[in-house]
């Protein structure tokens, strides 16, 4: 009967998403190779026509041998565990394992899927496909040898490589492809998720968007969506999205700018609390700037080569992103000029922040996805 079951979510699947299969010869010594008749019952749907995955569906015995089952752990996120592999033609990629404790199940997984296959940008991370086999949820994505951001911004030893050209890399990479998710893409797509943790480094520290599950599609000309289950990661949620459950586009511009000032800083504004005014990151940040004391929020770590009005307008820019109200925060395509110093930029108002005790969150060590730090909240009428 569980078999049963999970072979009618194959095909559930199939018939929601579309796939492309592929098959790649697989055979290792002494062992049978690993595949099943009931794999072949569910690419009766290979012939629709309007199929919208690009990405192939991988057969289990693939991605077994790819991972020389599974022996290669780089971390594990709220999605599950990610392995390392590599395929026949040697190429690396990392394999990411729903779990079956993981709060993400089913609709996150094709959430994912079917976002990624449609976008293609150097600065998000790159999908090649997917593997459903029985009850085993994977999806394959290109690997990223310097792993995510987090484990470089917040390790005091690891953030001594990201000088300041870096670190503005990193942030420019970033805000190009938010844009493109925003404006540029065939569909505007809202992140919700967008947090250190979700930005994968490349071997050239060149950052890429991941994890998708929470992501939205909006129609051309729609502006804002509500929502009564909230998702996203403490310290990154805006406050009209964690109060009234609207999100926009300006919710992941608010998350941007709390990515710029942590880059900055080299500081988590989840757990960072100003001992003398109780604030965390964002009102920190504000209160130096209003003080004309923003050098002090500079990562001492980050070394002495850099340009301090270039750092100085990052600082600014992170700050107009995280204001209190929607329409006072820039769209991406005006911070990236702001960034490259093309526009006037604005003097930024008092930004959204918490004053008081920041609950203290373990840090968050995943390769990529959601971490133990995502929360679903129910808006519901008392």
């Amino acid at each position: 009967m569980h078999f049963c079951v999970f072979g009618f979510l194959k095909r559930h699947i199939v018939k929601q998403i579309g796939v492309q299969r592929i098959r790649k010869p697989f055979q290792t010594a002494g062992k049978a190779r690993l595949t099943s008749a009931a794999d072949d019952n569910i690419y009766e749907e290979d012939s629709v026509k309007r199929s919208i995955l690009s990405s192939p569906l991988v057969e289990f015995s693939t991605v077994y041998s790819a991972t020389n089952n599974f022996s290669d752990k780089l971390g594990e996120g709220g999605f599950g565990p990610v392995y390392k592999g590599i395929l026949p033609d040697g190429q690396e990629i990392a394999i990411k394992r729903l779990s079956k404790s993981s709060d993400q199940g089913l609709e996150e997984f094709k959430n994912e899927v079917m976002v990624l296959s449609k976008l293609q940008h150097r600065n998000l991370v790159r999908l090649f496909g997917c593997c459903i086999h029985g009850e085993e949820k994977m999806m394959l994505y290109e690997y990223m040898p310097n792993k995510s951001l987090d484990s470089f911004i917040f390790n005091e030893s690891k953030r001594l490589v990201l000088g300041w050209k870096l670190r503005y890399k990193i942030i420019q990479g970033i805000g190009r492809g938010l844009l493109y998710l925003h404006q540029d893409s065939r569909l505007k797509i809202i992140h919700r998720d967008l947090k250190a943790s979700n930005i994968l480094l490349d071997d050239d520290f060149n950052p890429k968007i991941s994890d998708f599950g929470m992501a939205r599609i909006f129609g051309e000309h729609q502006l804002q969506d509500l929502t009564r289950r909230i998702v996203g990661t403490y310290g990154y949620i805006s406050p009209e999205y964690a109060m009234e459950g609207k999100y926009s586009e300006k919710s992941d511009v608010f998350s941007f700018g709390v990515l710029i000032l942590e880059i900055v800083s080299g500081r988590r504004n989840s757990s960072f609390v100003d001992e003398e005014w109780s604030m965390n990151l964002l009102g920190y940040a504000w209160t130096l700037w209003k003080e004309g004391s923003v050098s002090e929020l500079i990562d001492p770590l980050m070394g002495t080569t850099y340009t301090y009005d270039e750092v100085c307008r990052c600082i600014q820019v992170g700050l107009l992103c995280v204001q209190e109200l929607p329409a006072e925060r820039p769209t991406m395509s005006l911070v990236l000029r702001m960034l490259s110093g093309d526009v006037t930029i604005p003097s930024p108002k008092q930004a959204a922040f918490f004053a008081g005790r920041v609950p203290h969150l373990p840090a968050d060590e995943n390769y990529s996805g959601s971490g133990n730090q995502l929360t679903y909240t129910d808006l519901r009428g008392r």
